[in-house]
């Protein structure tokens, strides 16, 4: 048992005794995710014409200059039609399924060498440039809170989104298994991986 100071100054500081509780200010820090339905972005806003310039100067070099990528960065328009096939192009256009968490991933991550660095309205600008590159919005659309979770994506109805597969819980099994299990070999005693303490097992090493 503590102390009864210790026990005080541990009751105080929380469960175990470390810590503080988050102010505001450092959980909006943290909260920067956006939902699919545009919960979470922010206020400003950015046109077409203006994220062709941002574009220009923090994308191109990895994107391409119309996003047909450059080496082996990735594609960020076109390949329509081509997620059943054997090689998918899985663009903004062909797979991406909402505006709101396009404008949440650049914002995120972009641009590659300096994530995070981007303001609100270049973000907004960016998203509504690369939307137009793929022919999904017009070139005199602007991004803002409002419009981009009215953005119809091609592919945002071939996702599903409640998992198919039914639950299932199976116990392991080395003897009394069900009837189609079969344990035909074992790894044991066959020396397969050597020891990671004190010298090697004997005929792994001359």
């Amino acid at each position: 048992m503590l102390p009864l100071a210790s026990s005080a100054v541990a009751e105080s500081a929380g469960y175990y005794g470390v810590g503080e509780t988050p102010t505001e200010e450092q959980i909006a820090a943290w909260d920067i995710d956006i939902r699919p339905d545009g919960t979470g972005l922010p206020e400003g806003s950015g046109s077409v014409d203006e994220g062709m310039a941002v574009y220009e100067t923090y994308c191109a070099s990895c994107h391409g200059a119309f996003g047909e990528g450059m080496g082996r960065y990735p594609k960020l328009s076109g390949g329509e039609g081509t997620l059943a096939e054997d090689r998918p192009e899985k663009t903004v256009g062909s797979y991406w399924p909402y505006a709101s968490t396009l404008w949440d991933y650049i914002h995120r991550a972009m641009p590659f060498f300096a994530p995070q660095s981007l303001t609100d309205d270049q973000v907004y600008a960016v998203t509504a440039y690369v939307l137009n590159l793929n022919y999904i919005v017009d070139g005199d659309f602007v991004a803002n809170k409002e419009t981009l979770p009215k953005v119809e994506m091609p592919n945002s109805g071939n996702f599903v989104w409640e998992d198919p597969r039914p639950d299932v819980e199976n116990e392991r099994c080395m003897s009394d298994c069900k009837d189609e299990v079969n344990v035909a070999d074992s790894s044991e005693g066959k020396n397969l991986t050597p020891r990671t303490t004190g010298p090697l097992d004997e005929g792994l090493v001359e």
